[in-house]
Protein backbone atom coordinates (compact mmCIF):
# COMPACT_ATOMS: atom_id res chain seq x y z
CA UNK A 1 0.00 0.00 0.00
CA UNK A 2 1.15 3.53 -0.76
CA UNK A 3 1.56 5.40 2.53
CA UNK A 4 0.19 8.58 0.98
CA UNK A 5 -3.18 7.07 0.07
CA UNK A 6 -5.63 5.80 2.65
CA UNK A 7 -9.20 6.28 3.74
CA UNK A 8 -8.02 6.11 7.36
CA UNK A 9 -5.42 8.88 7.40
CA UNK A 10 -4.60 11.91 5.29
CA UNK A 11 -1.68 12.33 2.94
CA UNK A 12 -0.24 15.00 5.23
CA UNK A 13 -0.35 12.64 8.21
CA UNK A 14 1.20 9.86 6.15
CA UNK A 15 4.10 12.03 5.02
CA UNK A 16 4.97 13.11 8.56
CA UNK A 17 4.61 9.59 9.92
CA UNK A 18 6.61 7.97 7.13
CA UNK A 19 9.48 10.40 7.69
CA UNK A 20 9.56 9.71 11.45
CA UNK A 21 9.25 5.98 10.85
CA UNK A 22 12.15 5.95 8.42
CA UNK A 23 14.40 8.13 10.60
CA UNK A 24 13.92 5.79 13.56
CA UNK A 25 13.72 2.53 11.60
CA UNK A 26 10.30 1.58 12.99
CA UNK A 27 9.71 -1.54 10.94
CA UNK A 28 10.38 -4.34 13.42
CA UNK A 29 7.63 -5.94 15.46
CA UNK A 30 9.03 -4.61 18.75
CA UNK A 31 9.11 -0.97 17.65
CA UNK A 32 5.73 -1.18 15.94
CA UNK A 33 4.27 -2.71 19.09
CA UNK A 34 5.57 0.18 21.17
CA UNK A 35 4.43 3.09 19.00
CA UNK A 36 0.91 1.87 18.35
CA UNK A 37 0.33 1.24 22.06
CA UNK A 38 1.87 4.55 23.02
CA UNK A 39 -0.39 6.32 20.52
CA UNK A 40 -3.44 4.78 22.18
CA UNK A 41 -2.23 5.93 25.61
CA UNK A 42 -1.48 9.42 24.32
CA UNK A 43 -5.14 9.84 23.38
CA UNK A 44 -5.93 9.97 27.10
CA UNK A 45 -3.41 12.78 27.77
CA UNK A 46 -3.30 16.45 26.95
CA UNK A 47 -0.56 18.08 24.91
CA UNK A 48 2.23 18.72 25.48
CA UNK A 49 3.01 15.13 26.43
CA UNK A 50 5.46 14.44 29.26
CA UNK A 51 7.70 11.41 28.77
CA UNK A 52 7.99 10.95 32.54
CA UNK A 53 4.27 10.12 32.68
CA UNK A 54 4.86 7.02 30.58
CA UNK A 55 7.71 5.48 32.57
CA UNK A 56 7.51 2.85 35.28
CA UNK A 57 8.61 3.81 38.78
CA UNK A 58 12.01 2.23 38.16
CA UNK A 59 12.35 4.30 34.96
CA UNK A 60 13.39 1.10 33.22
CA UNK A 61 10.36 0.45 31.05
CA UNK A 62 7.52 2.20 29.29
CA UNK A 63 4.39 1.85 31.38
CA UNK A 64 1.20 0.31 30.03
CA UNK A 65 2.97 -1.71 27.34
CA UNK A 66 2.18 -5.43 27.10
CA UNK A 67 1.02 -8.28 24.93
CA UNK A 68 -2.58 -8.21 26.14
CA UNK A 69 -2.94 -4.49 25.52
CA UNK A 70 -1.38 -4.80 22.07
CA UNK A 71 -3.70 -7.66 21.13
CA UNK A 72 -6.74 -5.56 22.06
CA UNK A 73 -5.60 -2.56 20.03
CA UNK A 74 -4.84 -4.66 16.95
CA UNK A 75 -8.20 -6.39 17.26
CA UNK A 76 -9.86 -2.95 17.14
CA UNK A 77 -8.25 -2.60 13.71
CA UNK A 78 -9.34 -6.04 12.55
CA UNK A 79 -5.89 -7.60 13.03
CA UNK A 80 -6.02 -10.96 14.79
CA UNK A 81 -2.43 -12.12 14.37
CA UNK A 82 -0.06 -11.84 17.33
CA UNK A 83 2.67 -9.32 16.65
CA UNK A 84 4.64 -10.05 19.82
CA UNK A 85 3.69 -11.63 23.14
CA UNK A 86 5.71 -9.02 25.06
CA UNK A 87 4.04 -6.14 23.23
CA UNK A 88 7.34 -4.31 22.80
CA UNK A 89 7.79 -3.91 26.56
CA UNK A 90 11.25 -5.49 26.66
CA UNK A 91 12.49 -4.36 23.25
CA UNK A 92 15.95 -2.85 23.26
CA UNK A 93 15.79 0.93 23.00
CA UNK A 94 12.08 1.15 23.79
CA UNK A 95 12.59 3.92 26.34
CA UNK A 96 14.67 6.01 23.98
CA UNK A 97 12.19 5.52 21.14
CA UNK A 98 9.31 6.54 23.41
CA UNK A 99 11.09 9.79 24.28
CA UNK A 100 11.84 10.50 20.62
CA UNK A 101 8.20 9.83 19.80
CA UNK A 102 7.00 12.21 22.53
CA UNK A 103 9.23 14.97 21.13
CA UNK A 104 7.96 14.27 17.61
CA UNK A 105 4.29 14.44 18.62
CA UNK A 106 4.79 17.56 20.77
CA UNK A 107 6.58 19.40 17.97
CA UNK A 108 3.90 18.39 15.49
CA UNK A 109 1.13 19.53 17.84
CA UNK A 110 2.86 22.87 18.31
CA UNK A 111 2.51 23.41 14.55
CA UNK A 112 -1.01 22.02 14.16
CA UNK A 113 -3.35 19.72 16.11
CA UNK A 114 -2.27 16.07 15.92
CA UNK A 115 -5.09 13.71 14.98
CA UNK A 116 -4.08 10.70 17.05
CA UNK A 117 -6.82 8.52 15.56
CA UNK A 118 -5.17 8.97 12.18
CA UNK A 119 -1.76 8.33 13.70
CA UNK A 120 -2.97 5.07 15.24
CA UNK A 121 -4.53 4.06 11.92
CA UNK A 122 -1.19 4.67 10.23
CA UNK A 123 0.62 2.36 12.64
CA UNK A 124 -2.10 -0.28 12.26
CA UNK A 125 -1.56 -0.21 8.50
CA UNK A 126 2.18 -0.62 9.05
CA UNK A 127 1.48 -3.68 11.22
CA UNK A 128 -0.60 -5.14 8.38
CA UNK A 129 2.26 -4.51 5.98
CA UNK A 130 4.66 -6.18 8.40
CA UNK A 131 2.56 -9.34 8.39
CA UNK A 132 2.01 -9.23 4.64
CA UNK A 133 5.72 -8.85 3.96
CA UNK A 134 6.64 -11.97 5.87
CA UNK A 135 7.65 -14.93 3.69
CA UNK A 136 5.59 -18.08 3.51
CA UNK A 137 6.85 -20.90 5.70
CA UNK A 138 7.35 -24.44 4.42
CA UNK A 139 7.86 -27.00 7.17
CA UNK A 140 10.82 -29.37 6.95
CA UNK A 141 9.12 -31.89 9.24
CA UNK A 142 10.04 -35.26 7.73
CA UNK A 143 7.65 -37.10 10.06
CA UNK A 144 4.84 -35.80 7.84
CA UNK A 145 4.29 -36.39 4.15
CA UNK A 146 5.59 -33.93 1.62
CA UNK A 147 2.02 -33.34 0.48
CA UNK A 148 0.92 -32.51 4.05
CA UNK A 149 3.67 -29.91 4.40
CA UNK A 150 2.78 -28.45 1.00
CA UNK A 151 -0.89 -28.29 2.00
CA UNK A 152 0.11 -26.18 5.00
CA UNK A 153 2.04 -23.86 2.68
CA UNK A 154 -0.94 -23.43 0.37
CA UNK A 155 -3.26 -22.80 3.32
CA UNK A 156 -1.04 -19.86 4.29
CA UNK A 157 -1.55 -18.41 0.81
CA UNK A 158 -5.32 -18.92 1.00
CA UNK A 159 -5.44 -17.23 4.40
CA UNK A 160 -3.42 -14.28 3.14
CA UNK A 161 -5.84 -13.89 0.24
CA UNK A 162 -8.80 -13.90 2.65
CA UNK A 163 -7.15 -11.23 4.79
CA UNK A 164 -6.26 -9.07 1.77
CA UNK A 165 -9.22 -9.01 -0.58
CA UNK A 166 -8.35 -8.79 -4.25
CA UNK A 167 -4.84 -10.21 -3.84
CA UNK A 168 -3.50 -13.33 -5.53
CA UNK A 169 -0.99 -15.50 -3.75
CA UNK A 170 -1.97 -19.14 -4.25
CA UNK A 171 -1.84 -19.01 -8.03
CA UNK A 172 1.56 -17.30 -7.98
CA UNK A 173 2.93 -19.91 -5.56
CA UNK A 174 1.65 -22.70 -7.76
CA UNK A 175 3.05 -21.33 -11.02
CA UNK A 176 6.51 -20.55 -9.72
CA UNK A 177 6.84 -23.83 -7.80
CA UNK A 178 6.10 -25.57 -11.10
CA UNK A 179 8.75 -23.42 -12.75
CA UNK A 180 11.26 -24.28 -10.01
CA UNK A 181 10.63 -28.00 -10.42
CA UNK A 182 10.99 -27.77 -14.19
CA UNK A 183 14.34 -26.07 -13.69
CA UNK A 184 15.47 -29.07 -11.65
CA UNK A 185 14.45 -31.73 -14.18
CA UNK A 186 15.02 -29.97 -17.53
CA UNK A 187 18.15 -28.63 -19.24
CA UNK A 188 18.87 -24.93 -18.80
CA UNK A 189 17.22 -22.80 -21.45
CA UNK A 190 14.64 -25.40 -22.46
CA UNK A 191 11.73 -23.17 -21.40
CA UNK A 192 11.01 -19.57 -20.37
CA UNK A 193 9.76 -18.21 -17.04
CA UNK A 194 7.48 -15.18 -16.85
CA UNK A 195 5.81 -13.25 -14.04
CA UNK A 196 2.54 -14.77 -12.87
CA UNK A 197 0.62 -11.68 -13.98
CA UNK A 198 1.92 -11.91 -17.57
CA UNK A 199 -0.84 -13.24 -19.81
CA UNK A 200 -0.13 -15.94 -22.38
CA UNK A 201 -1.35 -14.11 -25.48
CA UNK A 202 0.88 -10.97 -25.38
CA UNK A 203 3.96 -13.22 -25.26
CA UNK A 204 2.73 -15.64 -27.96
CA UNK A 205 2.83 -18.46 -25.44
CA UNK A 206 0.42 -21.38 -25.60
CA UNK A 207 0.62 -21.86 -21.83
CA UNK A 208 2.36 -20.72 -18.66
CA UNK A 209 5.24 -22.99 -19.64
CA UNK A 210 5.98 -24.37 -23.07
CA UNK A 211 8.33 -27.35 -23.18
CA UNK A 212 8.88 -28.97 -26.59
CA UNK A 213 5.31 -29.57 -27.83
CA UNK A 214 3.74 -29.51 -24.35
CA UNK A 215 1.81 -26.51 -23.05
CA UNK A 216 1.54 -26.41 -19.25
CA UNK A 217 -1.29 -24.39 -17.70
CA UNK A 218 -1.01 -23.54 -13.97
CA UNK A 219 -4.29 -22.58 -12.35
CA UNK A 220 -6.20 -22.58 -9.09
CA UNK A 221 -9.53 -21.95 -10.80
CA UNK A 222 -10.53 -23.83 -13.93
CA UNK A 223 -12.97 -22.13 -16.28
CA UNK A 224 -14.19 -21.79 -19.85
CA UNK A 225 -11.16 -19.73 -20.88
CA UNK A 226 -8.83 -22.53 -19.85
CA UNK A 227 -10.90 -25.04 -21.82
CA UNK A 228 -10.59 -22.83 -24.89
CA UNK A 229 -6.82 -22.63 -24.41
CA UNK A 230 -6.60 -26.42 -24.22
CA UNK A 231 -8.67 -26.78 -27.40
CA UNK A 232 -6.39 -24.29 -29.14
CA UNK A 233 -3.37 -26.29 -28.00
CA UNK A 234 -4.83 -29.47 -29.47
CA UNK A 235 -5.69 -27.79 -32.76
CA UNK A 236 -2.09 -26.57 -33.10
CA UNK A 237 -0.66 -30.00 -32.31
CA UNK A 238 0.44 -29.11 -28.79
CA UNK A 239 -0.18 -31.38 -25.80
CA UNK A 240 -1.96 -29.48 -22.97
CA UNK A 241 -1.29 -30.23 -19.31
CA UNK A 242 -3.23 -28.65 -16.44
CA UNK A 243 -1.55 -28.37 -13.03
CA UNK A 244 -3.85 -27.25 -10.25
CA UNK A 245 -4.37 -27.68 -6.52
CA UNK A 246 -5.59 -31.02 -5.23
CA UNK A 247 -9.18 -29.99 -4.54
CA UNK A 248 -9.62 -28.59 -8.07
CA UNK A 249 -8.58 -31.71 -9.99
CA UNK A 250 -12.09 -33.17 -10.10
CA UNK A 251 -13.53 -29.84 -11.31
CA UNK A 252 -10.96 -29.64 -14.09
CA UNK A 253 -11.64 -33.21 -15.17
CA UNK A 254 -15.40 -32.60 -15.21
CA UNK A 255 -15.01 -29.50 -17.34
CA UNK A 256 -12.74 -31.36 -19.76
CA UNK A 257 -15.35 -34.09 -20.04
CA UNK A 258 -18.05 -31.52 -20.79
CA UNK A 259 -15.75 -30.01 -23.42
CA UNK A 260 -15.20 -33.43 -24.98
CA UNK A 261 -11.42 -33.45 -24.52
CA UNK A 262 -10.96 -35.29 -21.22
CA UNK A 263 -8.95 -38.09 -22.84
CA UNK A 264 -6.57 -35.64 -24.50
CA UNK A 265 -5.55 -33.38 -21.59
CA UNK A 266 -3.45 -34.36 -18.57
CA UNK A 267 -4.57 -33.04 -15.17
CA UNK A 268 -2.12 -33.15 -12.26
CA UNK A 269 -2.32 -31.74 -8.75
CA UNK A 270 0.62 -29.61 -7.66
CA UNK A 271 1.10 -31.52 -4.41
CA UNK A 272 1.71 -34.85 -6.13
CA UNK A 273 3.57 -33.20 -9.00
CA UNK A 274 6.15 -31.88 -6.53
CA UNK A 275 6.14 -34.80 -4.09
CA UNK A 276 6.82 -37.37 -6.81
CA UNK A 277 9.78 -35.40 -8.12
CA UNK A 278 11.22 -34.90 -4.65
CA UNK A 279 10.97 -38.59 -3.81
CA UNK A 280 12.54 -39.62 -7.13
CA UNK A 281 15.45 -37.18 -6.88
CA UNK A 282 15.98 -38.20 -3.26
CA UNK A 283 16.32 -41.81 -4.33
CA UNK A 284 13.35 -42.45 -2.02
CA UNK A 285 15.77 -41.91 0.90
CA UNK A 286 14.16 -40.01 3.77
CA UNK A 287 17.48 -38.41 4.71
CA UNK A 288 17.82 -36.84 1.26
CA UNK A 289 14.28 -35.48 1.04
CA UNK A 290 14.87 -32.06 2.54
CA UNK A 291 18.00 -31.43 0.47
CA UNK A 292 16.01 -31.99 -2.71
CA UNK A 293 13.13 -29.85 -1.49
CA UNK A 294 15.56 -27.12 -0.44
CA UNK A 295 16.92 -27.03 -3.99
CA UNK A 296 13.43 -26.48 -5.42
CA UNK A 297 12.65 -23.74 -2.88
CA UNK A 298 15.96 -22.00 -3.57
CA UNK A 299 15.15 -21.97 -7.28
CA UNK A 300 11.62 -20.77 -6.50
CA UNK A 301 12.98 -17.82 -4.49
CA UNK A 302 15.37 -16.95 -7.33
CA UNK A 303 12.38 -16.87 -9.70
CA UNK A 304 10.45 -14.59 -7.32
CA UNK A 305 13.39 -12.20 -7.12
CA UNK A 306 13.74 -12.18 -10.91
CA UNK A 307 10.16 -11.84 -12.17
CA UNK A 308 7.99 -10.63 -9.26
CA UNK A 309 8.02 -7.40 -7.25
CA UNK A 310 6.51 -8.67 -3.97
CA UNK A 311 9.17 -10.13 -1.60
CA UNK A 312 6.44 -11.63 0.60
CA UNK A 313 6.01 -14.29 -2.10
CA UNK A 314 9.31 -15.85 -1.03
CA UNK A 315 9.28 -19.13 0.88
CA UNK A 316 11.34 -19.73 4.01
CA UNK A 317 12.44 -23.35 4.29
CA UNK A 318 14.69 -24.32 7.17
CA UNK A 319 16.03 -27.75 6.38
Amino acid sequence: MDNTISEFFSEATALRMARFQSEHDIFSKGKLSLVIQFTRMAKERAFPLNAADFQTDSKGQVTGIGGGNLKKILKDHGITKQLTSEGGRTSRGSMGLMMEYVDFLNQWNAEEPVLLDEVENYWAEEVRKFFNNQPFILSSDTSRTIQANLNDLFEQAKKRERENKGTRYLGVLLQHLVGAKLQVVLPEGSFEIHGASVADSPTDRSGDFVVENTSIHCTTMTGDLLMEKCKANLRSGSKPVIITIQERVHTAQTMLEDAGIADRVEVWDIQQFLATNIMEHSGFAQNNRNATLADIIARYNQIIDAVETDPSLRIEFDA
